[in-house]
Protein backbone atom coordinates (compact mmCIF):
# COMPACT_ATOMS: atom_id res chain seq x y z
CA UNK A 1 0.00 0.00 0.00
CA UNK A 2 1.41 3.64 -1.23
CA UNK A 3 1.78 5.52 1.69
CA UNK A 4 0.44 8.95 2.48
CA UNK A 5 1.62 12.33 1.47
CA UNK A 6 -0.17 14.41 4.57
CA UNK A 7 2.34 17.15 5.88
CA UNK A 8 3.10 17.19 9.46
CA UNK A 9 5.98 18.67 11.40
CA UNK A 10 9.41 17.78 9.64
CA UNK A 11 11.19 14.88 11.75
CA UNK A 12 14.56 16.02 9.62
CA UNK A 13 14.41 19.24 10.37
CA UNK A 14 17.76 20.66 12.78
CA UNK A 15 16.35 20.20 16.34
CA UNK A 16 16.37 23.13 19.04
CA UNK A 17 18.45 22.84 21.86
CA UNK A 18 17.35 21.16 24.86
CA UNK A 19 16.06 21.90 28.27
CA UNK A 20 19.49 23.36 29.38
CA UNK A 21 21.67 22.18 26.12
CA UNK A 22 21.40 18.65 27.48
CA UNK A 23 21.64 15.75 24.58
CA UNK A 24 18.41 15.55 22.85
CA UNK A 25 17.62 11.62 22.82
CA UNK A 26 16.50 10.09 19.35
CA UNK A 27 13.37 8.55 19.47
CA UNK A 28 12.46 6.19 16.91
CA UNK A 29 8.23 6.37 15.55
CA UNK A 30 7.46 4.23 13.10
CA UNK A 31 5.63 6.35 10.19
CA UNK A 32 2.04 5.00 9.38
CA UNK A 33 1.39 3.76 5.48
CA UNK A 34 -2.37 3.64 5.31
CA UNK A 35 -3.16 6.66 3.53
CA UNK A 36 -5.68 9.65 4.78
CA UNK A 37 -7.86 9.32 1.83
CA UNK A 38 -9.05 6.38 3.13
CA UNK A 39 -13.04 6.49 3.29
CA UNK A 40 -12.91 5.34 7.37
CA UNK A 41 -12.45 8.32 9.00
CA UNK A 42 -10.69 6.77 12.03
CA UNK A 43 -7.39 6.56 9.50
CA UNK A 44 -7.38 10.29 9.04
CA UNK A 45 -7.26 10.60 13.05
CA UNK A 46 -4.12 8.36 13.95
CA UNK A 47 -2.58 9.78 10.86
CA UNK A 48 -2.98 13.30 12.60
CA UNK A 49 -2.00 11.64 15.64
CA UNK A 50 0.84 10.74 14.52
CA UNK A 51 1.54 14.31 13.70
CA UNK A 52 1.21 15.00 17.07
CA UNK A 53 3.22 12.86 18.97
CA UNK A 54 6.52 13.89 16.66
CA UNK A 55 6.12 17.47 17.80
CA UNK A 56 5.49 16.93 21.34
CA UNK A 57 8.41 14.36 21.37
CA UNK A 58 10.49 17.37 20.16
CA UNK A 59 9.17 19.78 22.06
CA UNK A 60 9.73 17.91 25.35
CA UNK A 61 13.59 17.69 24.14
CA UNK A 62 13.81 14.54 21.61
CA UNK A 63 14.91 14.12 18.38
CA UNK A 64 12.22 12.22 16.57
CA UNK A 65 13.34 9.85 14.22
CA UNK A 66 11.05 8.67 11.47
CA UNK A 67 11.64 5.15 10.72
CA UNK A 68 10.19 3.13 7.49
CA UNK A 69 9.78 -0.28 6.11
CA UNK A 70 13.28 0.70 4.37
CA UNK A 71 15.19 1.53 7.25
CA UNK A 72 14.01 -1.27 9.29
CA UNK A 73 15.41 -3.62 7.15
CA UNK A 74 19.00 -2.50 7.09
CA UNK A 75 20.23 -2.65 10.74
CA UNK A 76 21.21 -5.96 12.18
CA UNK A 77 19.25 -7.97 14.56
CA UNK A 78 19.49 -6.00 18.58
CA UNK A 79 19.62 -2.39 16.59
CA UNK A 80 17.74 0.25 14.80
CA UNK A 81 21.33 1.46 13.39
CA UNK A 82 21.22 2.08 9.33
CA UNK A 83 18.01 3.84 7.96
CA UNK A 84 18.69 4.99 4.59
CA UNK A 85 19.61 9.15 3.95
CA UNK A 86 16.64 10.90 2.81
CA UNK A 87 13.72 9.02 3.73
CA UNK A 88 11.45 6.80 1.81
CA UNK A 89 10.08 7.40 -1.81
CA UNK A 90 6.72 9.03 -1.65
CA UNK A 91 6.42 10.08 1.72
CA UNK A 92 5.24 8.64 5.05
CA UNK A 93 1.94 8.92 6.17
CA UNK A 94 1.27 12.11 8.00
CA UNK A 95 5.21 12.15 8.72
CA UNK A 96 5.70 14.25 5.46
CA UNK A 97 6.86 14.82 1.88
CA UNK A 98 9.55 12.62 0.78
CA UNK A 99 11.50 15.97 0.25
CA UNK A 100 10.29 16.52 4.19
CA UNK A 101 11.21 13.53 6.12
CA UNK A 102 14.74 12.93 6.30
CA UNK A 103 16.42 9.77 8.50
CA UNK A 104 19.84 10.78 9.06
CA UNK A 105 23.06 8.71 7.45
CA UNK A 106 24.46 5.97 9.93
CA UNK A 107 22.43 7.18 12.51
CA UNK A 108 23.84 6.02 16.17
CA UNK A 109 21.57 3.51 18.21
CA UNK A 110 18.06 5.18 19.16
CA UNK A 111 17.57 6.09 22.49
CA UNK A 112 13.95 4.90 22.45
CA UNK A 113 11.14 4.22 20.59
CA UNK A 114 7.68 5.46 20.44
CA UNK A 115 4.72 2.62 18.72
CA UNK A 116 1.36 4.93 18.18
CA UNK A 117 -1.76 4.62 17.18
CA UNK A 118 -3.19 3.19 13.60
CA UNK A 119 -5.34 0.45 12.39
CA UNK A 120 -6.36 -2.89 13.79
CA UNK A 121 -3.45 -5.80 14.37
CA UNK A 122 -3.97 -9.05 12.12
CA UNK A 123 -5.70 -11.25 14.49
CA UNK A 124 -3.63 -14.10 12.81
CA UNK A 125 -1.29 -12.89 14.65
CA UNK A 126 -2.62 -13.88 17.68
CA UNK A 127 -4.09 -17.15 16.63
CA UNK A 128 -7.49 -16.03 15.75
CA UNK A 129 -9.47 -15.56 12.31
CA UNK A 130 -10.09 -11.75 11.56
CA UNK A 131 -13.83 -11.09 12.43
CA UNK A 132 -15.81 -8.73 10.52
CA UNK A 133 -15.35 -5.52 12.26
CA UNK A 134 -12.06 -4.73 11.61
CA UNK A 135 -10.52 -1.88 10.21
CA UNK A 136 -7.21 -0.72 8.32
CA UNK A 137 -5.62 -3.98 8.83
CA UNK A 138 -2.18 -3.28 7.06
CA UNK A 139 0.19 -6.41 6.80
CA UNK A 140 2.93 -3.90 5.83
CA UNK A 141 2.14 -1.82 8.95
CA UNK A 142 2.15 -4.82 11.37
CA UNK A 143 5.68 -6.13 9.76
CA UNK A 144 7.52 -2.47 10.35
CA UNK A 145 6.24 -2.01 13.80
CA UNK A 146 6.49 -5.36 14.91
CA UNK A 147 10.42 -5.06 13.25
CA UNK A 148 10.92 -1.43 15.33
CA UNK A 149 9.52 -3.07 18.42
CA UNK A 150 11.46 -6.45 18.37
CA UNK A 151 14.71 -4.56 17.45
CA UNK A 152 14.35 -2.02 20.13
CA UNK A 153 12.87 -4.88 23.05
CA UNK A 154 16.42 -6.62 22.02
CA UNK A 155 18.49 -3.74 22.13
CA UNK A 156 17.25 -2.59 25.85
CA UNK A 157 15.95 -0.06 23.98
CA UNK A 158 12.58 2.20 26.34
CA UNK A 159 9.18 1.63 24.27
CA UNK A 160 6.52 3.11 24.85
CA UNK A 161 2.83 2.11 23.25
CA UNK A 162 0.24 4.11 22.70
CA UNK A 163 -3.47 2.41 21.67
CA UNK A 164 -2.41 0.24 18.71
CA UNK A 165 1.12 0.13 20.04
CA UNK A 166 -0.36 -0.96 23.48
CA UNK A 167 -2.49 -3.78 21.94
CA UNK A 168 0.69 -4.76 19.34
CA UNK A 169 3.42 -4.71 22.23
CA UNK A 170 0.77 -7.24 24.30
CA UNK A 171 0.64 -9.23 21.45
CA UNK A 172 4.20 -9.37 20.57
CA UNK A 173 4.91 -10.67 24.20
CA UNK A 174 2.11 -13.38 23.49
CA UNK A 175 -1.20 -12.46 24.13
CA UNK A 176 -4.54 -11.95 22.02
CA UNK A 177 -6.82 -9.12 21.77
CA UNK A 178 -10.87 -8.89 21.98
CA UNK A 179 -11.39 -8.18 18.52
CA UNK A 180 -14.40 -5.72 18.95
CA UNK A 181 -15.40 -4.94 22.48
CA UNK A 182 -18.91 -5.10 23.28
CA UNK A 183 -20.39 -1.81 24.66
CA UNK A 184 -20.86 -1.84 28.22
CA UNK A 185 -20.66 0.54 31.39
CA UNK A 186 -18.14 2.57 30.48
CA UNK A 187 -17.81 3.94 27.02
CA UNK A 188 -14.61 3.47 25.51
CA UNK A 189 -15.52 5.15 22.39
CA UNK A 190 -17.95 7.52 20.44
CA UNK A 191 -20.83 5.51 18.98
CA UNK A 192 -21.83 6.84 16.16
CA UNK A 193 -18.01 8.66 15.77
CA UNK A 194 -18.17 12.40 15.80
CA UNK A 195 -15.54 14.69 13.61
CA UNK A 196 -15.70 17.33 16.37
CA UNK A 197 -16.08 14.77 19.46
CA UNK A 198 -13.49 12.13 18.65
CA UNK A 199 -13.15 11.03 22.40
CA UNK A 200 -14.73 9.69 25.21
CA UNK A 201 -13.57 10.42 28.51
CA UNK A 202 -13.74 8.33 31.59
CA UNK A 203 -11.25 7.43 34.73
CA UNK A 204 -8.51 4.51 34.80
CA UNK A 205 -7.09 3.64 37.98
CA UNK A 206 -3.03 3.69 38.10
CA UNK A 207 -0.86 1.19 40.13
CA UNK A 208 1.12 3.51 42.26
CA UNK A 209 4.90 3.69 41.77
CA UNK A 210 4.74 2.23 38.20
CA UNK A 211 6.14 3.54 35.21
CA UNK A 212 2.67 5.13 33.85
CA UNK A 213 1.62 6.27 37.00
CA UNK A 214 4.98 8.06 37.21
CA UNK A 215 4.88 9.76 33.60
CA UNK A 216 1.36 10.35 33.40
CA UNK A 217 -0.61 14.11 34.40
CA UNK A 218 -4.40 13.37 35.44
CA UNK A 219 -6.65 14.94 32.77
CA UNK A 220 -9.50 16.49 34.79
CA UNK A 221 -12.75 16.53 32.69
CA UNK A 222 -15.53 18.68 33.85
CA UNK A 223 -18.35 17.50 31.99
CA UNK A 224 -20.32 14.88 33.17
CA UNK A 225 -21.57 12.52 30.35
CA UNK A 226 -18.32 11.26 29.74
CA UNK A 227 -17.31 12.99 26.39
CA UNK A 228 -15.56 16.08 25.63
CA UNK A 229 -15.67 18.66 23.44
CA UNK A 230 -12.95 20.23 21.46
CA UNK A 231 -12.11 22.82 23.91
CA UNK A 232 -12.86 20.52 27.31
CA UNK A 233 -9.01 20.40 28.01
CA UNK A 234 -8.75 23.86 28.47
CA UNK A 235 -11.08 23.91 31.43
CA UNK A 236 -8.98 21.91 34.04
CA UNK A 237 -5.06 22.48 35.19
CA UNK A 238 -4.39 18.45 35.79
CA UNK A 239 -2.07 17.33 38.31
CA UNK A 240 1.59 15.78 37.73
CA UNK A 241 1.99 12.71 39.39
CA UNK A 242 5.35 11.34 38.66
CA UNK A 243 6.98 12.27 41.75
CA UNK A 244 4.46 11.67 43.87
CA UNK A 245 3.16 8.33 42.84
CA UNK A 246 6.47 7.02 43.16
CA UNK A 247 6.30 6.79 46.95
CA UNK A 248 2.33 6.66 46.87
CA UNK A 249 0.33 3.84 47.99
CA UNK A 250 -2.64 4.65 46.98
CA UNK A 251 -3.66 4.26 43.26
CA UNK A 252 -3.72 6.96 41.18
CA UNK A 253 -7.34 8.12 39.20
CA UNK A 254 -6.92 9.52 35.92
CA UNK A 255 -9.24 10.54 33.35
CA UNK A 256 -8.37 10.23 29.61
CA UNK A 257 -9.39 9.89 25.89
CA UNK A 258 -10.57 7.39 24.74
CA UNK A 259 -11.19 5.98 21.40
CA UNK A 260 -10.53 2.16 20.62
CA UNK A 261 -12.84 -0.95 19.87
CA UNK A 262 -10.38 -3.66 20.80
CA UNK A 263 -8.62 -4.15 23.73
CA UNK A 264 -6.10 -6.65 25.68
CA UNK A 265 -7.74 -9.93 25.78
CA UNK A 266 -5.38 -12.67 27.71
CA UNK A 267 -2.22 -10.15 29.13
CA UNK A 268 1.34 -11.56 27.88
CA UNK A 269 3.33 -13.75 30.38
CA UNK A 270 6.23 -11.26 31.21
CA UNK A 271 4.33 -8.16 31.47
CA UNK A 272 2.54 -6.61 33.91
CA UNK A 273 -1.19 -4.56 34.34
CA UNK A 274 -0.52 -1.31 35.80
CA UNK A 275 -4.44 0.39 34.87
CA UNK A 276 -7.85 -0.36 34.27
CA UNK A 277 -11.01 1.00 33.71
CA UNK A 278 -13.96 0.53 35.85
CA UNK A 279 -15.32 -1.90 33.64
CA UNK A 280 -11.93 -4.30 33.88
CA UNK A 281 -10.51 -3.32 30.57
CA UNK A 282 -6.76 -3.15 30.55
CA UNK A 283 -5.81 0.45 30.41
CA UNK A 284 -1.46 0.14 30.61
CA UNK A 285 0.78 -2.21 30.76
CA UNK A 286 4.89 -2.54 31.65
CA UNK A 287 7.62 -4.99 31.79
CA UNK A 288 9.01 -4.93 34.89
CA UNK A 289 12.25 -5.87 33.75
CA UNK A 290 13.04 -2.99 31.48
CA UNK A 291 11.70 0.49 30.36
CA UNK A 292 8.64 -1.06 28.08
CA UNK A 293 5.44 0.46 28.94
CA UNK A 294 2.15 0.87 27.27
CA UNK A 295 -1.02 2.55 27.29
CA UNK A 296 -4.72 2.19 25.86
CA UNK A 297 -5.65 5.68 25.57
CA UNK A 298 -4.16 8.92 23.91
CA UNK A 299 -2.12 11.05 26.13
CA UNK A 300 -1.49 13.14 22.91
CA UNK A 301 -5.16 14.28 22.42
CA UNK A 302 -5.29 17.79 21.17
CA UNK A 303 -8.10 18.59 23.47
CA UNK A 304 -5.80 18.29 26.67
CA UNK A 305 -3.94 21.20 28.02
CA UNK A 306 -0.46 21.77 26.48
CA UNK A 307 0.77 20.36 29.87
CA UNK A 308 -1.03 17.47 30.06
CA UNK A 309 -0.25 16.72 26.89
CA UNK A 310 3.75 17.48 27.45
CA UNK A 311 4.36 15.36 30.86
CA UNK A 312 4.23 11.70 29.56
CA UNK A 313 6.14 12.81 26.95
CA UNK A 314 8.91 14.37 28.99
CA UNK A 315 9.52 11.68 31.52
CA UNK A 316 9.73 9.14 28.78
CA UNK A 317 12.41 11.04 26.93
CA UNK A 318 13.94 11.44 30.11
CA UNK A 319 13.89 7.95 30.78
CA UNK A 320 15.42 7.71 27.17
CA UNK A 321 18.15 10.28 28.05
CA UNK A 322 19.16 8.42 31.05
CA UNK A 323 19.04 4.82 30.48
Amino acid sequence: MAPDVDAVPDAGAAPSAAPGDVRRPRIGIPVRLSSSADPDPRVAKANSLFGCIVSLIRDVGGEPVLLTPESAEGPPAGSLEGAPSGGPSGGTSDGGSSDGVKVPDAPEALDGVVLPGGGDVDPRLYGQEPGPSLYDVNTEQDRLDIAVARRALDAGTPVLGICRGHQLLNVLYGGTLIQDMTPGTVPHRQIPAAANRPWVWHEVTITPGSKVAKMYAVVENPESDGTASADAGDAAAGKAVDDAAAGDTASVEVKIASGHHQAVDRVAPGLLVTAVADDGTVEALEDPERWVASVQWHPEALELTEEQRLAPFRVFVEACRTR
